[in-house]
């Protein structure tokens, strides 16, 4: 880290924890951030002293929420099954990735503390990894120095970029350039962002091409989605349907005013439709959006359902598996710029995508239009077009689904390419070990 970030990032750690030890419990993303680090040192070091083996390699692999959490689950998965005599420490900075972290299988899991010298230096103490290994692309300065001084290889997963990420701004260069730099492997997602990585610090000679392993992830779940299951089963119909998830305001206005018009073509077709915060101050208005425009609705899991026009989800967790049902689906956040969320996970079912036009950082999205699997719609007249071509050509809509996951199929490998990158750099830390002890 450059000397001119040193001391202003010091300071806001040691804020960050001071106000762990003083916020109470509550509800609010924030709140629960800072509160649930309350301790979070001693919980580490406490599972260290009771169950840390020195005689085994250990792995610790960082993803900051859930996006960088899909993206690691494939390549633990695979490495639990080859070495299960690792142990396997997962950390995570948002507290909407603690469920997630639960799920994994890993000997321990917790909140990344605040990036302070005194608590990464413990950290790395305690825990005396084999490689630590970062999900995506957030690296953190104090720990990535704090575990190079220790001879700890260090690498990374995933890795990508967009030409116009915040990451290539000077307060961003003062604090991550070495960082990157100390990174002894990085896999990246394509021959861009590994030129993107080399200008923001990292050195060439440790980058590899190695892919994103979230088609793998999807790509799975497809294939193990049970259409028999108590979720699918009632919602199975021949009526044609379009599953829209992870939706804000601003991406169902124009869908359902699309929606109405469309129902004048078809007028079975039916949609499923995901906000991307089930909360009663975000369903209800869906729900009586819907209604206003004459269409019938019903919550997920209701009698109802198997009739409406409209089936609200109300819950998390179940998009994944809903996307199978989709001759069409809607990916949301396109409609503002606060960012897209994953397009990959319907097109593994073989459906046409379609997403609002603010998409610049979605490489997924990009490619998807490039390969003709992909539709960028910026107005409810658009996404009506759109919507009766797939809807009123079946030709035309399974074209489409079969660009859509040709694309997918394209990217099969990124795991396994990507197990193989942390295997290298963890065996090589495990002999470091050896040869100091």
């Amino acid at each position: 880290m450059k000397l001119i970030a040193r001391a202003p990032y010091a300071l806001a750690a040691q804020l960050a924890r001071v106000a762990a030890q003083l916020t109470p419990a509550g509800d609010g993303k924030l709140r629960t951030s800072l509160h649930a680090r309350r301790g979070v040192v001693s919980r580490f070091t406490r599972w260290a002293a009771d169950h840390r083996d020195p005689a085994r390699p250990l792995l610790w692999m960082h993803a900051p929420s859930v996006g960088e959490g899909l993206q690691a689950r494939p390549v633990l998965d695979l490495l639990r099954a080859r070495h299960p005599e690792w142990q396997i420490v997962y950390t995570f900075f948002s507290p909407s990735a603690e469920k997630f972290a639960r799920a994994l299988a890993v000997d321990y899991t917790d909140y990344l503390p605040f990036d302070s010298a005194p608590d990464m230096a413990t950290l790395c103490d305690a825990l005396r990894p084999s490689a630590l290994i970062f999900s995506k692309l957030d690296v953190w300065p104090v720990l990535a120095e704090s575990a190079a001084a220790r001879g700890i290889p260090l690498g990374m997963i995933s890795a990508t970029v967009s030409g116009i990420s915040s990451r290539n701004g000077r307060i961003a260069d003062w604090l991550l350039r070495d960082a990157y730099a100390a990174l002894d492997r990085i896999g990246t997602v394509d021959s861009d962002d590994a030129q993107r990585l080399v200008s923001m610090g990292a050195r060439a000679s440790s980058l590899h091409v190695t892919g994103d392993t979230r088609y793998d992830q999807v790509a799975l779940r497809a294939q193990q989605v049970d259409r028999a299951s108590a979720l699918l089963a009632p919602l199975a119909s021949a009526r044609p349907t379009l599953v829209a998830g992870s939706t804000w305001p601003s991406d169902e206005a124009p869908l359902l005013t699309a929606w109405r018009a469309l129902r004048t073509r078809v007028p079975d077709a039916r949609l499923i439709i995901a906000p991307h915060e089930p909360t009663p101050d975000h369903l209800e208005p869906v729900e009586q959006a819907a209604q206003r425009l004459g269409l019938s609705v019903a919550r997920l899991g209701t009698d109802a359902q198997r009739t409406a026009d409209v089936v609200v989800v109300d819950r998390v967790g179940v998009l994944g598996d809903l996307y199978a049902l989709a001759d069409v689906a809607f990916v949301g956040g396109g409609f503002h710029s606060a960012g897209l969320h994953s397009v990959v996970e319907p097109a593994a079912f073989g459906a046409p995508v379609l997403f609002g036009a603010q998409h610049r950082n979605a490489r997924d999205a990009a490619l998807l239009v490039r390969v003709g699997g992909g539709f960028a719609v910026g107005s409810s007249d658009a996404v009506e077009t759109v919507l009766v071509r797939l809807f009123s050509d079946a030709s035309v809509r399974v074209d489409a689904g079969a660009r859509a996951l040709a694309l997918v199929s394209s990217g099969l490998g990124a795991a396994e390419r990507s197990a193989a990158l942390v295997e290298g750099l963890l065996l090589r830390g495990s002999s470091a070990s050896d040869g100091r002890g």
